[in-house]
């Protein structure tokens, strides 16, 4: 999840200027023994805040210490990340982990209920390939959508703890799939299995921090167990599995693997309703600023024509200001996709969107924002946002 910000200098409330000064203290530690006075103290507040409804206070001290102490955002978002995913329960520490996949279709990629018996395979995969041992785990039994997922730290944090009860038990935890919001329709998009582990204090809670284990035998595992246990959730979609992982970790690193995802979800999906070979495509990068650069965008075009056909948004993720590299990045994945034919905007884009209908815009190769337009001969039956 991206953590840049763009914060105002304003009295803060009482309770942030608290919060900062914590997280400053923290930051400034110089040892172990000070570090477990700061923490202890501005976990504290932190969760008072979470049970509180303090949403606006903590994004207030977010904002606040991204502008005046760098150091202490950091520690800041960590801690304030830690709470919200994580309880001291009676039978140890419960953690809120996700495990999010990759999908791309040209039809609707579902969220959906997962039947018990999926449910039941799934947890057995976690628990031989991902978690560690003697870890009590409670999967939610929905495919979540980002817009399904709680909204902010508090939300967050009032997940977390209705999962405990079903996790103490080794249980399900049910979801009412009608309070969920909609969601969006995207060619290439997320899905989340959600869950929550209790662990003893000092015991591991994944397989990696086993002394046999690793995070890529994980994976490799988990890609092929789990994702065989997930595949008919989702017909007519292409799929990869993400490491599951704490929330927000995996929700992290869900969001960087989904920007060569989309890329190359994009470039299967035109040649094969436009019939044509990925070499027959033309890219068009541009970066695209509000107060700093926000996003690079990339326009699709048929050949030499002049109309965007797709589009596709890389964002800028946690601290990664260095263009010319993540220019490096998106090339490497269109070349590696089999296009040749790739054209660099240098000029500065506002972060514009489609009046209408709240689209992006994507530059042309005159170097205009525009509107991605399939041939009305194409268009048919292809999601109305293409991710």
């Amino acid at each position: 999840m991206k953590r840049n910000r763009f914060g105002r200098r304003s009295s803060l409330p009482r309770e942030a200027e608290e919060l900062l000064r914590l997280a400053s203290g923290l930051a400034d530690s110089g040892s172990r023994a000070e570090d477990s006075y700061w923490e202890a103290s501005l976990f504290g507040a932190i969760i008072d805040q979470l049970q509180g409804a303090g949403e606006e206070v903590l994004n207030a001290t977010l904002d606040q210490a991204y502008i005046a102490n760098p150091r202490a955002y950091d520690v800041l978002a960590d801690c304030i990340e830690t709470c919200a995913e994580q309880n001291d329960v009676a039978e140890g520490q419960l953690l809120l982990i996700a495990a999010p996949l990759l999908a791309w279709s040209r039809f609707s990629i579902p969220a959906t209920p997962i039947p018990t018996k999926v449910l039941q395979n799934l947890r057995v995969h976690l628990q031989a390939h991902v978690l560690a041992r003697n870890v009590k785990l409670a999967l939610a039994d929905v495919l979540f959508s980002p817009d399904q997922l709680p909204q902010g730290y508090c939300d967050t944090a009032s997940f977390t703890a209705s999962l405990a009860d079903a996790a103490r038990n080794g249980a399900t935890a049910a979801i009412d799939p009608s309070a969920l919001p909609e969601t969006n329709r995207f060619l290439s998009d997320v899905r989340y299995l959600l869950g929550a582990v209790i662990v003893l204090p000092g015991e591991p809670v994944f397989r990696w921090q086993e002394a046999d284990g690793s995070r890529e035998q994980a994976l490799s595992q988990w890609r092929s167990q789990g994702g065989a246990c997930l595949q008919p959730l989702l017909p007519g979609c292409a799929t990869e599995l993400v490491l599951p992982d704490a929330y927000f970790a995996a929700c992290r690193e869900a969001d960087r693997a989904s920007r060569p995802y989309s890329i190359q979800a994009s470039v299967a999906f035109l040649s094969t309703t436009l019939d044509v070979s990925p070499a027959e495509l033309r890219a068009v990068i541009a970066p695209f600023h509000e107060q700093q650069l926000e996003e690079f965008r990339i326009g699709f075009t048929h050949g030499d024509g002049g109309q965007v056909v797709h589009g596709v948004v890389w964002p800028l993720l946690g601290q990664e200001d260095d263009p010319a590299e993540v220019l490096a990045q998106i090339g490497s994945m269109l070349k590696e996709c089999g296009m040749t034919r790739i054209q660099q905007l240098d000029q500065r884009f506002p972060l514009e969107y489609c009046d209408d209908c709240s689209v992006p815009l994507y530059p042309s190769p005159e170097g205009e924002a525009v509107h991605a337009e399939l041939p009305e001969a194409q268009a048919e039956q292809v999601p109305r946002h293409l991710h």
